[in-house]
């Protein structure tokens, strides 16, 4: 979607958002959804007695998209994390969007394919136990998602212990001790901003043995 286009757009749907301002709450039925045109949002969920940040969105990401696709209430919540404008699409307008914009209806299909696959990714790494194989399962999923097929040698995960712990839905700090003794067998080089991954099989065996059969 051109810049051209996006302003005619957020005309007729734009919505703006202030800092800590919500724009949807987990569990609350949901028909609409939003791309977002400026600004980051915070995707949380509640786990336990806890609150995880899952992801934090910015400018072209699409949110809140389930909703209109499965019908079932919001799985998190989303909170604007500075001054946020977004497209805001109930289902009578996203049916409209599909049929009278081939080019944004693909746009819209190839990132909800994508979300799809990334909800049913993370439920099997929420699923897991074990903080070993969470780690070990969050590991293969940023592989899978750098669209290589290089799976014998080097992995290089630009990401840091928070993000493995979000992803996880794990304390920090438990986390990092698990981290520690990758380092220490030698499985992992870990720095703040990367983690270099010595062979990646090795731990595609850890999430095999930990996976609990259907």
């Amino acid at each position: 979607m051109n810049d051209q286009m996006l302003e005619a757009m957020f005309e007729k749907f734009g919505k703006v958002f202030q800092p800590n301002e919500i724009l949807f709450c987990e569990y609350e039925p949901g028909n609409d959804f939003y791309l977002i045109k400026e600004g980051k949002v915070k995707i949380t969920k509640t786990v336990g007695s806890s609150i995880k940040t899952l992801d934090v969105l910015e400018a072209g990401d699409i949110l809140g998209e389930m909703a209109i696709l499965e019908e079932q209430p919001r799985s998190a919540t989303a909170i604007a994390v500075n001054e946020v404008k977004a497209l805001n699409f109930n289902r009578a307008n996203f049916e409209m969007l599909m049929t009278k914009n081939p080019a944004l209806a693909m746009k819209l299909l190839n990132i909800f394919s994508v979300r799809i696959y990334d909800a049913k990714r993370r439920l099997m790494i929420l699923l897991m136990d074990d903080i070993v194989g969470r780690v070990a399962d969050v590991f293969l999923m940023l592989h899978e998602k750098n669209n290589s097929n290089d799976s014998f040698h080097e992995v290089i995960l630009n990401t840091s212990v928070e993000d493995i712990a979000n992803w996880c839905a794990q304390p920090v700090g438990e986390v990092q001790k698990v981290l520690n003794q990758y380092v220490k067998n030698g499985k992992l080089d870990l720095y703040p901003d990367k983690i270099i991954i010595h062979n990646i099989n090795d731990f595609q065996r850890i999430v095999n043995q930990k996976r609990k059969p259907n």
